[in-house]
C-alpha cells in the first residue's frame, strides 16, 4: 500500500471514530456532517456507489425525527450551554432576524436574478438531487458595490426559504487575543451545523483578504485560513452567504470554495426609473422628466435611490410638497458625497 493510501485509510479510520464519539454524545449535527465527509472521500478515490449510499442513508435518517435516533446531550453542560441556547449560537456572534422580503420586489439584471433563482430552486428540490448524488447551492459569494442589494438578498433567501436569517456580527468576532477569533469562528460553524438557516457573512472582506497583503496580520491570516477550513469541511443544509464590496481584495484560495458568485452593479437608467416608479408608487408622481432624472441618478446606488425617494415621500407628507422633477433630483443629489 502507497503512503498516499495509508494517509486516506487513517483518515476514514479517525472518521470513523470520531462518528462513534459523536453517536455517544447524542451530537446529531456534527454526526450527520462527519458521515457527509466521509462520503466525500469515498467519492474522491472513486467509490462513488459507497458515498451515494451514505448519503443516502443520511439524508432518510435526517427526514425522520433524529430524536428517535440520537438524544441531544452536552457533555460539558456549562461550557456547552454558555454557547449555545435551543441550539442557537452566542447572539453577541450572530445576530437573528426574520425576513419577508420576497424575490419579485427586488430589481436585478437577468444574469444575477438568473442565478439568484438557481439557488432557490436546487434548494427546493435538494431531496431529488440528492437522489442523483448532487448538492444544491449553498456556499454563495454576492460582489458588487455598496448598496447594490447583496445584504437584500439573503433576506431574500431566508423568506423564499422560510429559513431564519443570521447575520455574524464581526465586532464580536475579531479580537485582539490570539487564538481567540478562530474558536469564536468554529462556534459560527457550529451553530450553522447546528440550526438550519441562512448565515450572512457581510462586509466579508474584514476576514477574506490576501492573506500575502501588506497591512495583513498573522491573526487574521490564521482565521481566514480556519474559515477555510470550516467552510470545506461543512455539510449542514444552511446557506452560507458571503458578501464583499471589492471582490479584487479577497484571497484567491477562496473562489473554489464558492457554489457559485453572484454579482452586483449599480442600476442602469432603466432600472433605476423602476426603483424610483416602485418605491413612489403610493404618491402622486406623474409627468416626470425621466431622461433628467436618471441622468442624475447615474452612478448612484439602489440604497441611495431608495433613501433620496423616502427623502421626497416625507417631505410631501409633512411639508405638503408636490413630488416633481425637481424634488427627486435634489434628493439623489443630496444622496451622493
Amino acid at each position: 500500500m502507497t503512503f498516499r493510501e495509508n494517509l486516506q485509510t487513517m483518515a476514514t479510520a479517525e472518521q470513523i471514530k470520531a462518528l462513534i464519539k459523536l453517536f455517544s454524545e447524542g451530537d446529531a449535527p456534527r454526526f450527520y456532517a462527519t458521515a457527509l465527509q466521509i462520503a466525500a472521500k469515498e467519492e474522491k478515490i472513486g467509490h462513488s456507489r459507497l458515498a451515494e449510499e451514505i448519503r443516502g442513508i443520511v439524508y432518510k435518517v435526517q427526514n425522520t425525527n433524529e430524536r428517535e435516533y440520537i438524544k441531544p446531550a452536552f457533555k460539558n453542560d456549562n461550557a456547552d450551554r454558555s454557547n449555545y441556547k435551543n441550539g442557537e449560537a452566542n447572539s453577541a456572534l450572530l445576530q437573528k432576524t426574520y425576513s419577508k422580503i420576497k424575490l419579485n420586489t427586488m430589481i436585478l439584471s437577468d444574469s444575477s436574478l438568473s442565478e439568484l433563482q438557481r439557488v432557490i430552486l436546487e434548494y427546493r428540490q435538494k431531496d431529488i438531487l440528492a437522489r442523483f448524488g448532487l448538492f444544491p447551492r449553498r456556499k454563495i459569494l454576492l460582489s458588487g458595490p455598496p448598496g447594490t442589494g447583496k445584504t437584500l438578498t439573503a433576506k431574500v433567501l431566508a423568506t423564499e426559504l422560510n429559513l431564519s436569517l443570521y447575520t455574524i456580527q464581526f465586532d464580536a468576532l475579531i479580537t485582539r487575543f490570539l487564538g481567540e477569533t478562530a474558536s469564536k469562528l468554529r462556534q459560527i460553524f457550529d451553530a450553522i451545523s447546528k440550526e438550519k438557516a441562512v448565515y450572512l457573512f457581510d462586509e466579508f472582506d474584514a476576514i477574506g483578504a490576501h492573506r500575502n497583503s501588506d497591512n495583513d496580520v498573522g491573526e487574521i491570516r490564521r482565521v481566514l485560513n480556519s474559515f477555510l477550513t470550516f467552510l470545506e469541511e461543512d455539510f449542514s443544509e444552511s446557506l452560507i452567504i458571503c458578501a464583499t464590496n471589492n471582490q479584487n481584495m479577497l484571497d484567491s484560495a477562496l473562489f473554489r470554495r464558492f457554489d457559485g458568485i453572484i454579482k452586483y452593479n449599480n442600476p442602469s437608467a432603466e432600472q433605476a426609473k423602476e426603483a424610483i416608479m416602485n418605491r413612489l408608487s403610493l404618491f402622486n408622481a406623474k409627468n416626470l422628466a425621466w431622461d433628467d432624472i436618471c441622468k442624475v441618478a447615474d452612478g448612484s446606488s439602489y440604497a441611495d435611490i431608495a433613501k433620496a425617494c423616502d427623502d421626497v415621500a416625507k417631505d410631501s407628507i409633512l411639508l405638503k410638497t408636490e413630488i416633481n422633477n425637481e424634488s427627486i433630483i435634489k434628493a439623489i443629489e443630496n444622496r451622493k458625497f
